[in-house]
């Protein structure tokens, strides 16, 4: 039996007293009624009495619980970029919120929920398909259910939409909301689920000595411990790592289908997918990689400093955490090869060992090996289990010196990482397989599995991790080529110039997705992803980048963060109209004052310097004036700077217990000044206070007491 796919073309009627949502195409489906104002779900084969048809919209994206009212979130345009295997793959251009009380209520911090999150989904790069599951590798795919409808078999982990679906979910299930009411199993909700996957994906054709093919680049971001840079670091104590991706390398050949023309469907479509893609055989062939934060607890705390503190906990507190954590990863993808790319000295030191210490700890009688080169004294440091007695035996730890070894713009060094990588990867293979003749939209037949994984990392996951990933992809897409007699052996497709000019590009955008998800900019180092070499527009570039995520990273992610905790479900808001207002400033006035004094001073010394003086007027009381004012903000200056953690901006949901305990010895130092201490209420320190609300749990359904 075919699977239930979503529906690609849902009428939205609005009354009074529901929303409806009916398939124009399948006009025997029941439609999807949502009441209002109480939310209640349930399905009608009959008209609905009284709603009038507003629009056509593309699906809906979930349903969203604030202080005042749910919200239903609807994907108003969404623009197709590329078939993979005839499937049209769409990016989620605008959405709409819709109230379900009909004259909605104000209040300072709904408004402000609703801000987060509309800003969130505007600037969120967001994924989905009708009739392809994008949340899964082609090799999971491959391994799935084809007859379970689509969002049953998405993966969970990139599923990012999971929670904002609860509704639509349970209520499939058979649950009423939180009342164990059952409806029985009611499979006529699965066409109006649709799973969405956030991060990056690109489509091209392309060829490689004139050999026609589809190249597919796709990142999928993780829903777990979703955030920002500063505010998301290490491992959660259930095994889930911060800015956690999985990227998926894709090659189609004999294929037909990957260009867009025909995108909205016809004669030629079935099921959302295009008949008589070629008389050969379409064959796919994939490689995954990931990258994640280093698997222990640590975090870097904002003081306003460029360089934030670092605290690294004790490892033998996160053992439980990453055992969990890589016992998933080998479940899923087999061997692991742990590539470490920080520093191997200075602030950076903590966390390598921290690392090393980990997998020491995790693998059956480690054996260790450190080569050195006239550059470094730890060019690599190998940790690998002497014995395979346990799961954890699957680990393979690489540490690769990649700052000193590329300084200088030899970036061409990063390749020595290949070295010790080759045996590993061809062990490990990649994922090929072929469409089945007569079942063009069933599973492929499996000709080669990847039993294998290279996990990277550096500090952040993002610059010189993507530096490395892109080096693999390149090596991988050369062996898949010569294995399917593209290329002969010892030929490399990056011999292609129109190749190498689309890999590299299709690579640095993916650098910048990624990096513009967890930092707010682009990515550094693309200049040599683009080019090969690395320029000095390209380090200016990198500079300007570098200020930007300061400036961003202190000053404009606490709201970020909030958007993240608020649409992956890890803040539940409070329904008590009478609550605390979340959003308020209770930062003393004094404290609050001293950035408007400092720009008061600012624009005081601007009209002291640029003002005429008349010929016959004294110079002293201007250059009164204007000492004093250049007193007052340098005053100013030192005072932010010296009580740094009072002016970050951090999030106000889920407030880091660190910031909180940084927060208060600021207050308390601040209230020893001389000049405003007087003003600056004391403050009674209580250590390891926080006002975490919520911690990280399964689609946020309960609360921590």
């Amino acid at each position: 039996m075919a699977p239930a796919l979503p529906y690609r073309d849902i009428n939205l009627l609005v009354s009074p007293r529901h929303y409806a949502f009916r398939s124009a195409s399948s006009t025997s489906a029941p439609t999807l009624v949502v009441e209002r104002p109480s939310g209640d779900l349930r399905l009608d084969n009959i008209s609905v009495q009284g709603a009038k048809r507003v629009s056509s919209i593309a699906g809906i994206l979930g349903i969203v619980k604030l202080k005042l009212d749910k919200y239903i979130i609807i994907i108003t345009k969404a623009r197709p970029m590329g078939r993979l295997r005839g499937h049209m793959i769409y990016n989620v251009v605008a959405t709409e919120f819709l109230p379900l009380r009909e004259r909605p209520l104000h209040d300072p911090d709904e408004d402000t929920y609703l801000s987060l999150l509309k800003q969130f989904l505007q600037n969120s790069p967001i994924y989905f398909s009708y009739s392809l599951d994008i949340t899964n590798s082609f090799q999971r795919q491959s391994q799935s259910d084809p007859s379970a409808p689509l969002w049953k078999r998405a993966d969970d982990r990139f599923f990012w939409n999971r929670f904002i679906q609860t509704d639509l979910i349970d209520f499939r299930s058979g649950l009423s909301d939180g009342t164990g009411i059952r409806y029985g199993q009611l499979s006529d909700v699965d066409p109006y689920i649709l799973p969405a996957m956030y991060g990056m994906l690109r489509i091209t054709p392309t060829k490689v000595k004139s050999t026609p093919f589809t190249f597919a680049l796709i990142t999928r971001r993780s829903r777990y411990r979703g955030g920002t840079r500063y505010f998301s670091r290490g491992i959660d104590e259930q095994g889930h790592v911060s800015n956690y991706n999985e990227t998926e390398q894709i090659i189609i050949l004999n294929d037909s289908t990957g260009s867009l023309p025909g995108f909205a469907g016809g004669t030629g479509m079935q099921n959302g997918k295009l008949k008589g893609a070629g008389n050969k055989d379409l064959h796919v062939m994939s490689f995954v990689q990931t990258r994640g934060s280093v698997p222990v607890y640590w975090s870097e705390i904002n003081n306003l400093f460029y360089i934030p503190r670092l605290q690294v906990r004790s490892v033998e507190t996160a053992v439980p955490a990453a055992r969990q954590h890589f016992s998933e990863q080998i479940n899923i993808y087999g061997e692991n090869y742990l590539v470490n790319l920080v520093n191997h000295k200075g602030r950076e030191e903590k966390v390598k060992k921290a690392y090393e210490q980990m997998v020491r700890t995790l693998v059956t009688s480690s054996s260790e090996a450190t080569e050195a080169d006239q550059l470094t004294s730890e060019e690599f440091h190998i940790v690998d289990p002497s014995l395979k007695k346990q799961q954890m035996d699957k680990l393979h730890y690489i540490y690769f010196d990649f700052h000193n070894e590329t300084k200088g713009l030899q970036w061409h060094r990063a390749e020595l990482l290949l070295n010790h990588l080759t045996d590993g990867l061809v062990r490990g293979q990649y994922f090929s397989g072929v469409e089945p003749l007569g079942e063009p939209s069933g599973p492929l037949d499996i000709r080669l599995l990847q039993s294998s994984v290279v996990r990277t990392n550096c500090m952040d996951c993002l610059d010189r991790t993507n530096v490395v990933q892109s080096m693999l992809g390149r090596w991988i897409a050369t062996r898949q080529l010569v294995d399917a007699g593209i290329l002969q052996p010892g030929q490399s497709a990056s011999d292609d110039p129109e190749f190498e000019f689309m890999f590299r590009n299709v690579w640095a955008d993916n650098a910048d997705v990624v990096s513009k998800s967890y930092s707010g900019t682009g990515a550094l180092k693309t200049d040599f992803t683009r080019t090969g070499e690395r320029t000095k527009a390209g380090i200016l570039l990198d500079g300007n980048n570098s200020l930007t995520r300061y400036i961003r990273n202190n000053f404009f992610d606490g709201p970020r963060q909030d958007a993240f905790d608020l649409f992956l479900g890890t803040y539940l808001p409070s329904f008590s109209p009478s609550s605390k207002l979340v959003f308020v400033d209770r930062r003393p006035l004094v404290i609050q004052a001293v950035p408007y004094i400092l720009a008061a001073s600012i624009f005081m010394v601007l009209v002291a310097t640029l003002s005429r003086r008349l010929p016959d007027s004294a110079a002293w009381p201007i250059r009164l004036f204007l000492i004093f004012w250049m007193v007052v903000g340098a005053w100013c200056l030192r005072f932010i700077y010296s009580h740094g953690m009072l002016y970050v901006n951090w999030p106000k949901l889920n407030t880091p217990a660190a910031a909180t305990e940084g927060y208060l010895d600021a207050l308390q130092r601040a209230h020893s000044d001389k000049v405003i201490g007087r003003f600056v209420p004391a403050t009674r320190h209580q250590r390891g206070f926080s006002n975490v609300r919520l911690g990280y749990m399964e689609e946020g359904k309960k609360r921590i007491e």
